[in-house]
């Protein structure tokens, strides 16, 4: 077939396909565009839906109806009224157009924003509108867009509003300080011109504000107000600097610093200067030297009251242990070792012995604390001592440490296994730089103080537990004292029962006494308690006892079933102690009677019925002398 016969039989398609190829171009029409076409007769409520208005909300063609009732419902709440009422102004005021911005719901639930614009195609009798063609536009990427910048621009409207609040606060505040300021300040310029003087600089000069502000500070010192300017002295070298100077009106001595303030460039831009009265400074001064002195008169007070026990109450050290952790005691105060650990079960004396290794050195006050007694919030401020307005409660003019306290002297820490990990951890480093800081202070201080710590804990378990610091325990391990237990060292119960004995009667004026029986049953005696529990035994039983004899009192406070043996037999209960070791305090304390009876060694060894070679032997054996 020829191009004109092809061309001619184009030319000659019927109605029908010149109507198929219409309908194809507009379903291409329909589909290619990026809104959706909708159509809607108001009076039969029914309409038509373009593909890509199915396509928009997530649904296959034809998925719901195109009827108002079923587009009202997938509005969104709180756009529907209004979407609904701009319907209806369109049939009440005869409009043209339509058009309306609000959410409609997607197949998955969500809202899309969607822009919907009409016009109307026809109109009955009597001109109300019944014919909408319209199109729907997806909007919401553009409506998020859009509330992100309003968002941000509403952010940044309270974000200035919020900065020039807290600038016009903190200019109130500054304002507020400068003026509650009990010093003169006066602030000026890089060139000396006064920009500003608190309410103070008017009291202390004489002056007011209207006075001075915007002249130099050169025509103020010819004016004759002050003797000398630091601001422009400051001008001048560039530094920070000190002076006395003299205010004319009110006769007053200041000691004015002035301090430059540098801008970007390294010139100055501001320098602001502080005056202080110096008769506040003296009254200060005053004030600091009456608390030296009652500070001096409080650690001698302290230290007679914590020796007046070791004065009081000697020590006992019959046993062989006791007499050589005496001399171990000498020999470290002597030497004058800085930090001493004593570890003993509780009620054994550590702090006696910590009284009685500072008697050795006689110098410096005695101050001691107790570890335990403290919760950790006060322990610290105790230790430390803290500056002015540290912490809430803190005295007006702070207050020293125990350290600074015991200057000189010996610092005694009981319970130190009580310790927190933070106090152990500010405690180590205190000892090894041998200085400490004020809680809320800047400077460190020197001290210069044996440190004694004493506990009944077993420290190396402590730390496996994570309870006790490693390093602390080395650095106080350096020279330990320990004291054994009372039930290890059967000589000095004697001894320290007629201490106690004695201490008693004379403080309750009594004369109460210990049969040889009752004697014999309290050495054998375990005293868990150590020798607290002796001393409240013997003290309950001055007390209470009905008479001068105690036994029957004593044996009542002691385990019966123990005691009551002992009593019988007169020997040491195998269970208890080692047969030995008995067998020897009780050698010893028969050779100690005889030599407080007789007075040579023949006679010693006649009564004992022993040779006098033998009473040589266990006297030496024993350390005893004649």
């Amino acid at each position: 077939m020829s191009k004109k016969i092809l061309i001619h039989h184009m030319n000659e398609s019927t109605p029908k396909e010149r109507q198929r190829e219409n309908d194809e171009r507009l379903h291409y029409a329909l589909t290619a565009s990026e809104e959706g076409i909708w159509d809607w007769d108001l009076q039969q409520d029914t309409g038509y839906l373009s593909p890509r208005y199915y396509e928009m909300l997530g649904y296959r063609d034809h998925a719901f109806s195109a009827d108002g009732k079923t587009w009202a419902d997938m509005i969104h709440p709180e756009d529907r009224s209004a979407a609904l009422r701009k319907v209806v102004d369109v049939i009440r005021c005869r409009l043209n157009e339509y058009h309306s911005v609000y959410r409609i719901k997607a197949k998955d639930g969500s809202y899309r924003w969607v822009q919907s614009r009409a016009i109307v195609v026809r109109w009955d009798s009597v001109g109300i509108p019944i014919r909408l063609v319209g199109t729907l536009m997806d909007i919401t990427e553009s409506r998020k867009k859009d509330d992100a910048l309003i968002r941000y621009k509403n952010n940044l409207e309270r974000e200035v509003e919020k900065q020039t609040l807290e600038l016009k606060t903190a200019y109130t505040q500054l304002e507020t300080v400068l003026d509650a300021s009990s010093e003169s300040i006066w602030i000026s310029d890089g060139e000396g011109t006064v920009l500003r003087i608190n309410k103070a600089a008017e009291v202390h000069l004489g002056i007011s504000a209207d006075e001075v502000v915007g002249k130099n500070v050169d025509d103020l010192v010819k004016m004759g107000l002050m003797d000398r300017s630091v601001s422009r002295e400051v001008l001048e070298c560039k530094t920070r600097k000190s002076i006395l100077q003299k205010a004319s009106k009110t006769n007053k001595e200041f000691l004015v610093t002035g301090t430059p303030v540098f801008d970007a460039h390294g010139e100055i831009s501001m320098v602001i200067t502080n005056e202080r009265d110096m008769t506040d400074l003296n009254r200060l001064q005053n004030e600091l030297q009456q608390m030296r002195h009652e500070t001096d008169r409080y650690k001698d007070e302290l230290t007679r009251l914590n020796l007046l026990e070791l004065k009081n109450q000697q020590v006992v050290a019959e046993s062989k242990q006791m007499a050589q952790l005496l001399i171990t005691c000498r020999k470290l105060a002597e030497f004058k070792i800085a930090n001493i650990l004593i570890l003993g079960e509780s009620g054994t004396g550590k702090g006696l012995l910590a009284k009685f290794f500072h008697s050795q050195r006689k110098e410096g006050p005695f101050v001691q604390i107790n570890c335990a007694a403290l919760p950790e919030t006060l322990i610290e401020a105790e230790l430390f001592g803290y500056e002015k307005g540290a912490f809430t409660g803190a005295k007006e003019k702070g207050k020293i440490g125990l350290f600074e306290m015991a200057k000189g002297g010996t610092l005694f820490l009981d319970e130190i296994g009580e310790l927190s990990m933070p106090v152990q951890a500010k405690l180590l480093k205190c000892l090894e730089e041998r200085e400490i800081l004020h809680i809320g202070g800047l400077e460190p201080i020197k001290i210069d103080c044996t440190v004694i710590a004493a506990t009944n804990q077993d420290l190396e378990e402590q730390i496996r537990q994570k309870r006790f610091r490693q390093d602390l325990f080395f650095r106080l391990n350096t020279f330990s004292l320990h004291i054994p237990p009372l039930r290890e060292r059967p000589e000095d119960i004697l001894g320290l029962t007629g201490l106690f004995l004695e201490k008693y009667n004379r403080l309750y004026e009594c004369h109460r006494h210990l049969s040889p029986e009752g004697l014999r049953a309290i050495q054998f005696h375990e005293f868990p308690g150590n020798v607290r529990e002796l001393k409240n035994m013997i003290q309950k039983a001055v007390v209470m006892a009905g008479d001068d004899e105690i036994d029957e009192y004593l044996e009542s406070s002691m385990d019966v079933t123990t005691t009551r043996k002992h009593s019988r037999c007169q020997a040491p209960d195998l269970d208890i102690f080692d047969f030995n070791k008995a067998v020897s305090a009780y050698e010893r304390k028969l050779l100690s009677r005889a030599i407080r009876k007789h007075k040579t060694t023949r006679a010693i060894a006649g009564a004992l019925k022993m040779s006098q070679a033998q009473v040589f032997r266990k006297l030496k054996k024993y350390g005893l002398k004649k």
